[in-house]
């Protein structure tokens, strides 16, 4: 019989060990406090877990690559396992993505994975940053975190740029030249900028080593510096959830994060990595085997960026190739035009939140995520953005377009033109229309209830539809949104008779803020007076 108490018996060497740590870094505590935390459970909330494990393939993929490929523009001779290429004098850098292709065991099908894994990122993160400004998850206290969500994406831009540029072949080549191209069009600082990028005259011997540089180092940094901050916010602020019984702006109702939410992530995560293997090792993406080598005396048919890409390109394309002489200088508009109109763009939509906050004077915080019907100034203005990014995608593709539909290039370039003008407007009436429509099917639903297919017969011969009364639960959530009023500039006299003028951005804050919530801007939901009405004595017809 053992003579060993309970207490004197020791703990086992992993709680031991665990026990040591948390008396030094508070584990425990910080494990209870976080691994519990409640999240709530929305398909659309997937979308940012796309990117984040996208992301991660992205990480893990590149790190294998970098063992193989080598940065340097030096020349040499191929004598590979490609017999097409046997004998062609090219940069090592080509020549070093084409042994991984060839030669390193599943090389071919990690340069796929990684580029696969690059372009979803990027297409997740322009789905779920449109997910949340047609919510409003970016309004206060998440502003900031809208703003890290914005340089991501435009790092990854730039990032796939770099990357695509590495193996220096014919097509990644030309996007160097329009690249070099658009920085000569900057006045005054264009020719310094070429010149410390190319260290020297295009397309010099440094810019792959640069380039690599900046693709695995700089700026994955910086965006796996952004990815934690964004996450940590998320945690911080804890998660936006739809309306619904129960759910208001204090609370979170959902599954926590332990066990239910990490094991259901964890799936997703493999899911993602299976998708994208699989799309990798059916569809070809990037072959620079058919291409060739870049060579400044050559450009490759059909030269397509990226899609993320392409809506930058598409500006330059479609622009005249209009050109000043100012002091001896040679600005070319046709260039610089459209990278001022691409900024312009792209701040707006980062600096969106604190334009709307600013318009609509609402200053409070918000954990409720609004229907997109239910703002339509805001959902309209996002299609209209979303109009004009697709039609210069569409002029970024010119040529393909008419190479493939048997279309005149100009008749293309002509077409992108007006629509880059008339698309977003008439997109913007078109979004705020059904939006309002939308929302007068919402107060029909409320007021009168669902429509059952059950025709009734009255007594005096009339047909009628029996309308189902909708739940407590359906009731909420089609009412729970909030209508705002819109900002009024005030009486211009005082009560003494002095008269006070409004200034310009006074009245600019007004016009904009009806726009927002004025008269004919929104639908005014039903009230509870309006409910009682109808269900008392009518009954549903």
């Amino acid at each position: 019989m053992s003579t060993v108490t309970d207490t004197q018996r020791k703990a086992p060497a992993g709680e031991r060990v665990a026990d040591w740590a948390d008396g030094r870094l508070g584990i425990y505590g910080l494990a209870k406090a976080n691994m519990r935390k409640i999240f709530p459970d929305h398909w659309s909330f997937m979308l940012g877990e796309i990117c984040l494990y996208s992301f991660i393939i992205i990480i893990l993929t590149g790190v294998y690559l970098t063992l193989f490929f080598h940065p340097s523009m030096n020349e040499v001779v191929y004598h590979g396992p490609y017999e097409p290429m046997q004998g062609i004098r090219m940069s090592e850098a080509y020549a070093s993505t084409l042994d991984i292709s060839f030669d390193v065991r599943g090389g071919l099908l990690m340069r796929q994975i990684h580029h696969w894994a690059a372009v979803i990122f990027l297409a997740g993160m322009f789905v779920h940053m449109f997910r949340v400004f047609f919510t409003g998850a970016y309004r206060k206290p998440r502003e900031i975190n809208w703003l890290f969500g914005f340089l991501l994406f435009v790092l990854g831009m730039f990032t796939g740029f770099t990357g695509y540029s590495l193996p220096d072949d014919l097509l990644s080549g030309t996007g160097v030249r329009f690249t070099q191209g658009a920085i000569l069009s900057m006045p005054i600082v264009g020719t310094y900028i070429s010149m410390f990028l190319f260290g020297g005259e295009f397309p010099g011997t440094d810019i792959i080593a640069r380039f690599y540089s900046i693709h695995i180092l700089l700026l994955p940094g910086i965006m796996l510096g952004l990815v934690v901050g964004h996450l940590i916010l998320v945690f911080f602020h804890k998660h936006t959830q739809f309306a619904g019984p129960g759910k208001t702006n204090k609370n979170v109702v959902g599954m926590p994060l332990l066990p239910v939410y990490m094991a259901k992530a964890g799936g997703f995560f493999f899911l993602v990595f299976g998708f994208i293997a699989m799309i990798a090792a059916i569809a070809t993406i990037n072959p620079i085997w058919a291409l060739g080598p870049y060579r400044p005396d050559q450009v490759s048919t059909g030269a397509q960026p990226d899609w993320y890409m392409g809506f930058a390109e598409g500006f330059v394309r479609v622009m005249p190739g209009w050109e000043i002489n100012l002091w001896g200088h040679t600005l070319v508009l046709g260039v610089l035009i459209p990278l001022v109109l691409f900024g312009l763009v792209l701040g707006a939509l980062a600096l969106y939140p604190f334009i709307e906050s600013w318009v609509t004077g609402d200053k409070r915080e918000h954990h409720i995520l609004d229907k997109p019907r239910n703002a339509p100034t805001r959902t309209a203005l996002g299609v209209a953005w979303v109009t004009i990014y697709f039609v210069m995608l569409i002029g970024g593709g010119n040529d393909i377009w008419a190479t493939h539909f048997h279309l005149s290039l100009n008749a293309i370039s002509w077409f992108v033109r007006i629509a880059f003008f008339a698309g977003p407007v008439l997109a913007f009436i078109v979004t705020r229309r059904i939006c309002l429509g939308l929302q007068r099917r919402d107060k029909e639903k409320v007021l009168h209830g669902r429509e059952s297919g059950t025709i009734k017969r009255l007594p005096h011969g009339e047909f009628v539809e029996i309308h189902e009364p909708l739940g407590p639960e359906q009731l909420h959530t089609l009412t729970a949104h909030e209508q705002y009023k819109p900002i009024e500039i005030g009486p211009t006299v005082d009560e003494n008779g002095v008269e006070r003028k409004p200034s310009a951005l006074q009245k600019l804050r007004a016009r904009l803020s009806r726009s927002y919530y004025g008269e004919g801007n929104q639908i005014p939901k039903p009230t509870a007076e309006e409910y009682k009405e109808i269900t008392s004595g009518h009954g549903h017809h």
